[in-house]
């Protein structure tokens, strides 16, 4: 007979139906599959077209600053970056000013691909705000990050 006292099927259904964390990842997961499939023809997934925006910049952003806005860990990124680099999209350098430092840029390839990518972006994205004040969800979720 198991010592530890069963958790009651009510206490899962209360979790299941007020847990924000719960719903937040939901809503995560819906938004990223209606962006990947969005996002399909151009051969991109939501995952990547936010990468690719957060190097579209005037100077080439350092791999950390990149991981800080994207909140992933530096692994995860190396990892996210391979794709995009072997595609010819991305490339990695090391900065001059610090050699162990790895600047992220856009190649005119990428570049391309990104530029085709924002009115799908755009498409998808009015559609979703359109359902729900995007305003009031997006200063709600700054707060929590």
């Amino acid at each position: 007979m198991s010592k530890h006292q069963a958790v009651p099927f009510e206490t899962t259904l209360f979790v299941r139906d007020t847990c924000l964390c719960l719903h937040v990842q939901r809503a995560a997961r819906a938004l990223a599959r209606r962006f990947d499939d969005a996002l399909r023809p151009v051969g991109l997934t939501n995952g990547q077209f936010s990468l690719m925006m957060s190097l579209n910049r005037p100077a080439a952003p350092a791999m950390g600053a990149v991981a800080e806005l994207l909140a992933m860990d530096r692994t995860t990124l190396t990892a996210a970056l391979k794709p995009l680099v072997r595609r010819g999209l991305v490339t990695v350098a090391a900065d001059p000013a610090d050699r162990r430092s790895r600047l992220l840029s856009l190649t005119d390839d990428g570049q391309a691909l990104l530029a085709r990518a924002v009115p799908i972006w755009r498409a998808s994205h009015a559609a979703i705000e359109a359902r729900l004040d995007g305003d009031t969800l997006r200063g709600a979720l700054a707060s929590l990050a």
